[in-house]
């Protein structure tokens, strides 16, 4: 469905996107990632036609995004970075003008808007003017006009930015039901977005592609994957740990009594960890096994040995 052959994008002498390729398909819903200033939102710009690329190939439903570039924006939904609007607009009224633009007409038109107001949780602030409007109703508003044409492919920027907790799920969920029959791009820096939403994470830091795989192949290059973390109730004699097979180094703080054991190639070492505690009679009252840290693999892919 979405196929990026060698994307650049230059200003001038500085290198936002440098040589980027990958393909997106249906029922994919990608986690594109990366820290500010890595080019993420200058790539969801040139896939949706805003800008055009310096050098390379967009492919998106079988045609060139540079020949056929109206008709690949009636198959897009876009919720762009800031989420921007007309202000002096109600959310009814921006969304009447939306569906006009988007050629929505009579009784489809209303039902569509009607539908994406549930959709987003609008209805309580339909006759206020979005300038008025928090920045998490903004946002949603921003959301409701990307799907308000019921779009092929979906295109997010920080879709839940400013959102609460409650907000926050109610706006994955709905991605996650969009997504069955969607393509659906969610650029974000909110690391649990990725584990909450998506079913493959790209990775791009100085506007080149760093990693592309599923979420659980991401933790996997934690080097706290599968690790085993336990609490002491009191200081203990913890060295034995460290003979236990399978265990290649401890993290212990003091201070909170939190131990971390850390893993050799991921190994499953909780029983070995469990029996050593009854042995020893160690004072542990708490211990889990970790699935990785998201927030560590994602310095060490993007600073590389600064991590």
């Amino acid at each position: 469905m979405i196929y990026v052959n060698n994307l650049s994008k230059l200003f001038g002498d500085f290198v936002a996107v440098n040589d980027l390729s990958f393909n997106v398909h249906a029922g994919d819903v990608v986690g594109f990632l990366g820290p500010n200033g890595a080019g993420k939102s200058t790539t969801m710009k040139m896939l949706t036609g805003f800008l055009a690329p310096s050098s390379g190939d967009i492919q998106i439903c079988d045609m060139s995004l540079q020949d056929d570039l109206k008709s690949i924006q009636k198959r897009i939904g876009y919720l762009p970075e800031g989420a921007p609007a007309y202000g002096d607009m109600t959310p009814l009224q921006f969304l009447n003008f939306i569906a006009r633009v988007r050629g929505l007409k009579g009784e489809h038109k209303k039902n569509r808007i009607n539908t994406v107001i549930k959709q987003v949780d609008l209805q309580s602030v339909l006759d206020k003017p979005i300038e008025n409007l928090s920045k998490g109703f903004k946002r949603r508003v921003g959301l409701a006009q990307a799907i308000l044409h019921d779009p092929e492919i979906l295109i997010l920027d920080e879709p839940t930015d400013g959102l609460d907790p409650n907000q926050k799920h109610q706006v994955r969920e709905l991605i996650q039901n969009l997504a069955k029959d969607k393509i659906v791009i969610v650029s974000t820096h909110i690391l649990e977005e990725v584990t909450a939403v998506c079913n493959r994470v790209m990775i791009i830091s100085s506007g080149q592609l760093r990693f592309d795989d599923t979420p659980d192949a991401l933790l996997a290059r934690s080097k706290y994957y599968k690790a085993v973390t336990l609490h002491l109730s009191y200081p203990s004699d913890i060295s034995g740990f460290l003979e236990l097979p399978g265990v290649l180094d401890l993290e212990h703080d003091r201070t909170s009594g939190r131990v971390t054991l850390l893993t050799q190639n991921g190994a499953n070492i909780l029983h070995h960890v469990t029996e050593h505690i009854k042995e020893r009679r160690l004072p542990v009252d708490t211990i889990f096994v970790e699935q990785g840290r998201l927030d560590q693999v994602f310095r060490e892919i993007t600073q590389g040995e600064q991590a």
